[in-house]
């Protein structure tokens, strides 16, 4: 428990994951609620399950399953995260394990968790996934995983173990399956953790292979997230992922495709160089353990982005963009009597910043087509967005609705956000005007 400690007593680990979920911004809420399923299976670790299943569901749905980091729960995850308004947009269902354990960590040390079918956590999760295909005729050809540290590191066992179950997964910053395994009972690793287990391509493979022997089928697709400021698994621990998943396929550990994304972040494919290659990993110069989850980018390359929900209009609530309406819609400004409100919230590192910003309408009348216009602190530079597109990247900043977000309800509010740089200055503007109303900053 006191190596355990080292990950939860870093204060900093919660609440910078905390403030991870609040940097991605939640959409408006769709009808469609979370609910806890109980009595799904089998259940040797005792798990909560939570599932996310959208008002317009495909009639043979992808199944995704979003695992939460230490401290957190299946319902932050989800309320923290773009993967439900994803699946309003394209008809999937989300499944989201807690972890009831002390310290709310998913089991990725134990023996019987690194083999297939050996109990724990992963059995727990397999039932999750059998109870939705089921229940809710989900596709046994398209079930994916995903999750943030020690959801990554589960997203790692999960693909190990059960390599004819998921199809892919994105891991973000998590370690390579087995390495944080041990023998004497504890739940910490600490030469993993710090990057300190090296081993060969083929030694990687193999755990991987050991963990389901005489497995000859397809294996899935890894996409894997890391920051290279990460200070909580370090960010060796990339390059082993990456040796892993290349020899599972039997690549070259020498990329096929190199790319840069966004400022920062330099993208790899090995054996393939399009947007679905058996392993894509993207490296975030500069960024801490706490990284920005893109939840649109683990959907594109799990290809659950071109599905379509049956026959009805798109819903609401689709994932963040950057891409501005073609004809903006006209403008209302905010009613007068309760005017709006803003809220903003900083997660910086190093020479990186994200924000959280709530938009609030305290007014009784909708508020139809928005900007929100601001000051930006000197030193700060945009470099990407979600919710809203950015005009310019510094100084006085317009933020505008996207297609989906345009209209703020009385007593309602739209969340967006964006990720900067910096050069030593973090603070957040003095003031905010939304249609050229001043709003209160909460």
């Amino acid at each position: 428990m006191r190596r355990l400690a080292r990950l939860l007593g870093a204060a900093g680990i919660a609440a910078a994951l905390a403030l991870l979920s609040l940097a991605v911004a939640t959409p408006p809420a769709a009808a469609a609620t979370l609910t806890e399923v109980t009595n799904f299976g089998t259940n040797p670790s005792n798990l909560r399950m939570h599932l996310y299943v959208p008002d317009r569901v495909a009639a043979r749905p992808a199944i995704l399953v979003a695992v939460h980091y230490c401290t957190g729960t299946g319902p932050a995850f989800h309320s923290g995260t773009q993967f439900a308004s994803l699946a309003d947009q394209y008809g999937f269902i989300v499944i989201y394990p807690s972890a009831t354990r002390s310290g709310q960590c998913f089991d990725v040390y134990s023996p019987q968790a690194l083999r297939r079918d050996g109990g724990s956590d992963p059995v727990s999760i397999l039932s999750m996934v059998r109870y939705v295909q089921q229940r809710h005729n989900g596709d046994p050809d398209r079930v994916y995983a995903t999750g943030v540290s020690s959801g990554a590191m589960m997203t790692n066992v999960l693909l190990g173990n059960y390599p004819d179950v998921f199809k892919a997964g994105a891991a973000f910053a998590g370690v390579p399956h087995s390495c944080f395994a041990t023998t004497d009972g504890s739940t910490w690793n600490s030469q993993c953790a710090n990057g300190q287990v090296v081993r060969t391509a083929q030694q990687w493979g193999d755990l991987v292979r050991n963990a389901y022997p005489g497995y000859t089928g397809a294996r899935p697709r890894m996409q894997l997230w890391h920051g290279t400021n990460d200070e909580t698994l370090r960010y060796p621990n990339f390059g082993e992922e990456i040796k892993q998943w290349t020899n599972v396929h039997g690549l070259s550990q020498t990329p096929t495709f190199t790319d840069t994304p966004q400022s920062g972040y330099t993208r790899t494919r090995y054996g393939g160089s399009g947007p679905t290659a058996p392993v894509e990993a993207i490296s975030m110069q500069g960024v801490s353990h706490n990284l920005p989850v893109n939840a649109a980018e683990a959907i594109r390359f799990f290809g659950l982005n071109t599905t379509t929900p049956p026959t009805t209009p798109p819903p609401t609530t689709p994932p963040p963009t950057t891409t501005p309406p073609t004809t903006p819609p006209p403008t209302t400004p905010p009613p007068a009597g309760g005017g709006c409100a803003v809220g903003y919230t900083v997660n910086a590192w190093n020479t990186g910043l994200t924000t959280a910003i709530t938009i609030s309408n305290r007014g009784s009348a909708p508020v139809n087509g928005w900007t929100l216009a601001f000051t930006l602190p000197g030193g700060q530079t945009i470099t990407s967005g979600w919710n809203a597109s950015y005009s310019p990247s510094s100084g006085a900043v317009s933020a505008r609705n996207v297609s989906y977000n345009g209209t703020i309800p009385p007593n309602g509010s739209a969340g967006i956000g964006f990720q900067a740089t910096h050069t030593g200055n973090t603070g957040r503007p003095t003031s905010f005007t939304l249609n050229g109303v001043a709003c209160t900053l909460t």
